[in-house]
């Protein structure tokens, strides 16, 4: 046999290691108190594989066992449950000139969060300020740390997740940032990196509205307008490793121009700064309204809108509209089971929601339409849960995992 070949079938036994591992961790932490029988059962991997999987990881402590009565009497069953207090990750949410950063737990839980200031324009001292960020963040939290083993990043920008490296961002000029090499080589751990919107569509699927649906779609409206689809319980990628750019779908021909160079994009409609300032000019335009020139923040318009400000609901009535637009050609798309709002003007869901429903009735396929749930959002937009949820995905697939059991 040629060493090409030696090479080959060790790879395809390593995968399939990684793979079984990952299906036996899987089943145990969405699935758990659950048996090794039922885990041979639900996987259909040999008892000898299931009881081989299960000490490996009970060895390395990402599992346990629990004792419980047995639903026939007689003696007590054992059962595993994933443990979730010994493993500890960091996730870095980098917005345009701060970034939060979150100690998790393997149960997603918060145990500590902070905000930094990122101040820095040039790729060189953003690199030089996260890392020295994460240094800061480490040395606080060292008595509540015990194996920190994942740093994972989301920001807003074009991020080739495969690569670890930033394409595009926004507000900072970037050529092939390798940022992940960067922080994996300092802090000598691994490393993932997302976009900021689709990473927290991967999260609400973890943890949110949507942990009862393969397929669903994320808009959050902030700063601009971004989408997240999820498909079979995945971040829908390509080659190119980006796409869901719903902000950037013209929505009216003769509107604004918008950063990215067109004319009407939707996020020059649907952003918290178009929204205030459009209400600062029908303010000024003399209409009539409970808000003021010195108070027509996004809060402010959403809470005057729930009172039924007629200049206020108007707004937000106007965003939906066109909001709705997007969304319903994102529907006759993808066909999600859900769609999800994220962002400050859920505030205003009264208002909101019906405003995009309305379009999604008249503009969307009748089969695709029924049974499809538009709800807000159920994660804090602005922390840095997307981030866990990319490490959480590594431990799913086998990719940490197998790392963590000297794989």
């Amino acid at each position: 046999m040629s060493n090409e070949s030696v090479q080959k079938q060790i790879g395809n036994i390593d995968l399939v290691k990684q793979l079984n591992g990952a299906v036996v961790y899987r089943l145990i932490d969405q699935h758990g108190p659950i048996s090794r029988i039922q885990i041979a059962e639900e996987s259909q991997l040999a008892p000898a594989s299931v009881t081989k999987i299960t000490r490996q990881l009970l060895e390395r402590g990402l599992i346990k066992e629990v004792e419980h009565q047995a639903s026939t009497g007689g003696r007590r069953a054992i059962s595993i449950i994933t443990e979730s207090r010994h493993f500890h990750t960091i996730g870095i949410r980098l917005g345009r000139h701060d970034a939060t950063l979150a100690l998790f737990d393997m149960s997603g839980k918060t145990l500590a969060e902070e905000r930094y200031p990122v101040p820095e324009n040039t790729q060189q001292d953003v690199e030089k300020r996260i890392i020295s960020t994460i240094e800061n963040f480490i040395d606080k939290n060292q008595r509540r740390l015990r194996e920190l083993i994942a740093i994972s990043v989301i920001l807003p920008g074009l991020v080739d997740p495969d690569e670890g490296v930033i394409r595009y961002m926004p507000h900072i000029k970037v050529d092939n940032w390798p940022l992940v090499k960067n922080i994996k080589d300092h802090f000598n751990t691994f490393c993932f990196i997302g976009h900021d919107i689709r990473s927290l569509a991967l999260a609400e699927n973890y943890f949110g509205a949507t942990r009862d649906c393969e397929d669903s779609i994320l808009v959050r409206i902030h700063r601009g307008t971004g989408a997240g689809v999820i498909v079979n319980n995945n971040i829908l990628l390509n080659k190119r490793g980006n796409m869901g750019e719903i902000g950037h779908i013209q929505i009216e021909p003769l509107g604004e121009r918008c950063h990215c160079g067109n004319f009407g994009c939707l996020e020059t409609i649907a952003s918290n700064s178009a929204i205030e300032a459009r209400v600062q000019h029908q303010l000024r335009q003399g209409f009539p309204s409970q808000l003021t020139l010195n108070n027509c923040n996004i809060h402010a318009i959403c809470l005057a809108a729930n009172t039924g400000d007629p200049l206020a609901t108007e707004v937000i009535r106007q965003v939906g509209h066109y909001l709705g637009k997007a969304i319903s050609i994102a529907i006759n798309l993808f066909n999600p089971q859900k769609v999800v709002i994220a962002g400050e003007i859920t505030e205003a869901e009264q208002v909101l929601l019906p405003a995009i429903q309305s379009c999604i009735n008249t503009q969307v396929l009748q089969a695709f339409r029924e049974d499809l749930p538009v709800v807000v959002s159920e994660l804090n937009h602005c922390s840095a849960i997307g981030a866990f949820a990319l490490t959480k995905r590594a431990m799913l697939n086998g990719v940490l995992l197998q790392h963590l059991l000297g794989g």
